[in-house]
């Protein structure tokens, strides 16, 4: 059920929906964001009618703005809506970083990722909206990976309060497309890797930005599976008009795996660094970081991550690019 965890009841969806006719706008949220603003790139090269919803209106894409102002209390963009066949939600509260099982955080990525995504896609609803693409996150699954990678069809296990965010904001997008006719598509990316990234990408990236040398040269043996916003933004227009789209969670990622020291790399390239590594045991990297305290950082710059996405070629005939 589409509920706060902490309330009884959530309002009813508006399931006035209005045939759409002609329209094949597409809204972007987020479009500022590390990957809002890539998507927007990527498909305003590619001649799509885009349009950039920013919480500002301040979107640096040259095509026409959307400001719903802070979620969840979104502004009414139901005129705006009404010119748009598809919205691809990218806007979020994004991950607060702890090194214990603690639920901080738990109310502010609620009310913006599971509430303001609810409140984007009533009004979406009303507006007559055809399709809502919800980018949500392969911690759905959970944080480390064992015998085989995440599929689509896995039972979640969220780790974070983002995860649970986004998990719940899923269950409410269905619940919306069960008594109405939007169609709902999920899409489960790990991390996203790119030019000035989020997450413990970014963390990597300021130690580079230091120029200090790292201990991680001998972090060569996990495999962690992420994805380039090449490759993420190509699922994601397939997206806007595959058939077979609406209904279904798809899971993305680059092709190969890797391992921290190639991500390290890979990081480093990507945002005009260099990667100083120097040799310390996994062994010993681990022992230390669970002493401190800090056994989820070392879950995830040693533990194996990988993510299964044939389901996504399945169902669309998708591959990687990358």
């Amino acid at each position: 059920m589409c509920k706060h965890p902490r309330q009884n009841q959530y309002a009813e969806a508006v399931v006035v929906t209005k045939i759409v006719k002609n329209r094949k706008n597409i809204l972007v949220t987020g479009a500022n964001g590390f990957l809002g603003s890539a998507l927007m790139n990527y498909l305003h090269q590619r001649k799509w009618p885009v349009l950039a919803g920013t919480r500002d209106g301040n979107s640096r894409a040259p095509v026409p703005q959307v400001t719903y102002g802070t979620l969840p209390e979104i502004s009414d963009i139901t005129v705006q809506l009404s010119k748009v066949e598809t919205v691809i939600h990218c806007a979020a509260q994004v991950h607060v970083l702890k090194d214990n099982n603690s639920l901080g955080g738990w109310d502010e990525h609620l009310k913006v990722n599971k509430d303001g995504t609810f409140a984007l896609a009533k009004q979406a609803i009303s507006a007559g909206v055809k399709r809502f693409i919800f980018v949500s996150t392969i911690g759905v699954h959970g944080n480390e990976t064992t015998r085989r990678g995440f599929a689509a069809d896995d039972i979640p296990a969220p780790h974070s309060p983002y995860a649970v965010s986004k998990l719940a904001a899923e269950d409410c997008l269905r619940e919306l497309a069960e008594k109405t006719s939007l169609e709902v598509v999920i899409l489960r990316p790990p991390l996203i890797l790119g030019p000035n990234p989020q997450g413990n990408l970014a963390t990597i990236s300021r130690l580079l930005s230091y120029g200090l040398p790292l201990p991680f040269a001998s972090a060569t043996k996990n495999k962690r599976s992420l994805v380039s916003l090449q490759t993420l933004s190509s699922l994601l227009e397939l997206c806007i008009h595959h058939e077979s789209a609406p209904g279904k969670v798809f899971l993305v990622a680059d092709k190969q795996p890797m391992h921290t020291r190639a991500i390290i790399e890979r990081v480093a390239l990507d945002n005009g660094q260099k990667a100083r590594l120097f040799w310390v045991p996994v062994n010993l990297l681990r022992n230390v970081l669970s002493i401190a305290g800090k056994k989820n950082l070392s879950t995830q710059l040693f533990g194996d991550l990988e993510v299964n996405y044939s389901q996504t070629t399945k169902h669309l005939g998708w591959t990687p690019p990358i």
